[in-house]
């Protein structure tokens, strides 16, 4: 619990410090006017308070991402407590922050648009493609989760003379929710998302704080850093720390996904000074939760025996939820597994439809336009669902968190490009994770399972990887040299 407690202290200086110093860094501006003034549309340029904002983006950018994520990378010991810290400090944190305000200083302008402004139209090409399978993935991932626990939940409920199967429960809670993801996605941003969210985000917060006052009282046995790196894994031949756990472990520490909803706070933002407890602040709480997450885990797994703790994240999260929380506990259980997946499914499919509206130009004031957009975005996703229920979801999952962090590279190297030119050797805050994360990526379908498997190879996998980020850093600077942009 030592190594636990020091990193919780670790991640609220971060917010304190480093992100004070990004703030310098990038130079915010109070007094510039904000697009949520300058194109107030009453849709998605809303001007918002700061407190709904950072709940909002908490809530988006969190889901179940680092809840099961944490629990599943708990397995990799004391490490994932040094990926959360530093990952998020200075890799996940800085990514959001930078992502997000540089969104605001061109209009809130989607990611796709920010990629194509500092990294060019081939880069732009690519990750319109990523982006773009990473939300369908995300929207029909997070309606078959909350669709499958409900189903559970209420499985064998009679209506007159039909009685719900689990497999006639689960399809009638995938429509509810997916008719909820077409309301959600239509609506102007003020009228649901505004007003139930921060319920869901405070909810998702107080559960967290719930299970962090538990540990305090009762300070199980949990992994420390003195303990050495010790991996926890099963087989941790072919599950190695690097580069598995920097994958698994991508919401509480880096994410791509983050960077695509940025833009829809940056729209609503009143100045540049909430950008810092908005875009940096709400992944710190996100790297706390995954703390407070990951030692309860370590705390479940040392009490069961071995085949006890293969149970999946949602079955732990509902047992520590009830058991160490009592009744309450149940429903704050209910609330962070069923509903944080759907909050963050229907912002994604909303951020499709943002991000298509901006590469054809269209306008989103009327709902025609919204929906010529938005229907095909959403048989895609109903199609990718059926997929899945045919199909079963561990071949949609797998890929999901590999895409993730795929996305958050090409996001690590523009806000590298940006701080070059605007900041000149400031941008080695950005370019030193970019570097990192690429090797993670290119490694991680390498020797990952669910890739190419070949962690026979792992030493030349690792030097391979290390090259071809060499090459891409060689490859930026002589790039962005030619161009002597100011």
């Amino acid at each position: 619990m030592v190594t636990f407690s020091v990193s919780i202290i670790l991640l609220i200086l971060g917010y304190i410090l480093y992100g004070r110093l990004l703030s310098k860094v990038i130079k915010v501006d109070p007094e510039k006017s904000t697009p949520a003034y300058t194109l107030q549309d009453g849709v998605d340029y809303v001007p918002m308070p700061t407190w709904k904002l950072y709940t909002i983006q908490f809530l988006n950018i969190a889901g179940t991402g680092p809840i099961f994520g944490a629990i599943m990378g708990s397995q990799f010991g004391s490490a994932a407590y040094i990926w959360i810290v530093i990952g998020c400090i200075f890799g996940g944190a800085t990514h959001d922050y930078l992502s997000g305000m540089i969104s605001l200083r061109h209009n809130g302008e989607s990611h796709t648009m920010m990629i194509q402004r500092y990294l060019g139209k081939r880069a732009y090409n690519v990750v319109m493609l990523v982006i773009l399978v990473l939300m369908f993935l995300v929207g029909s991932a997070f309606v078959y989760t909350p669709a499958g626990l409900l189903a559970s939940m209420t499985s064998g409920f009679t209506i007159g003379e039909f009685t719900f199967t689990p497999k006639a429960a689960l399809y009638v809670w995938a429509v509810v929710i997916f008719i909820y993801y077409i309301i959600a996605c239509l609506m102007p941003i003020d009228k649901i998302i505004g007003r139930i969210y921060p319920v869901f985000a405070v909810a998702l917060i107080f559960m967290a704080v719930g299970i962090m006052g538990y540990l305090f009282v009762h300070w199980p046995s949990i992994p420390e850093l003195t303990d050495g790196l010790q991996n926890m894994k099963p087989d941790p031949v072919s599950q190695p720390i690097f580069p598995l756990m920097f994958v698994t472990i991508a919401c509480g520490a880096v994410s791509g996904f983050h960077a695509t909803q940025s833009p829809m706070m940056a729209r609503c933002m009143k100045s540049e000074r909430y950008g810092r407890p908005v875009f940096y602040g709400a992944m710190i709480t996100e790297g706390i939760v995954a703390l407070i997450w990951c030692a309860a885990a370590n705390a479940y797994f040392y009490g069961l025996p071995e085949e006890g703790a293969a149970a999946d994240a949602p079955a732990i999260v509902n047992v520590i939820s009830k058991e160490w929380l009592g009744p309450v506990g149940g429903v704050l259980a209910l609330l962070g597994i069923v509903f944080a997946p759907i909050t963050t499914g229907d912002t994604a499919l909303r951020s499709v439809r943002l991000i298509i509206a901006d590469h054809f130009h269209i306008d989103q004031k009327s709902l025609w336009n919204k929906l010529k957009i938005s229907l095909p975005v959403f048989a895609i996703t109903m199609l990718l669902l059926v997929f899945t229920m045919l199909e079963g979801f561990d071949v949609l999952w797998r890929y999901l968190s590999w895409v993730n962090q795929i996305l958050a590279v090409f996001t690590l190297w523009a806000c590298s490009v940006y701080l070059y030119r605007k900041r000149g050797y400031w941008h080695y805050i950005m370019m030193i994770p970019a570097i990192f994360m690429t090797m993670v990526v290119i490694a991680y379908i390498f020797i990952a399972p669910e890739g190419f498997g070949l962690v026979q190879y792992y030493d030349w996998v690792l030097l391979g990887a290390g090259l071809a980020a060499i090459l891409i850093s060689r490859w930026f600077y002589s790039k962005e040299r030619k161009l002597k942009t100011v």
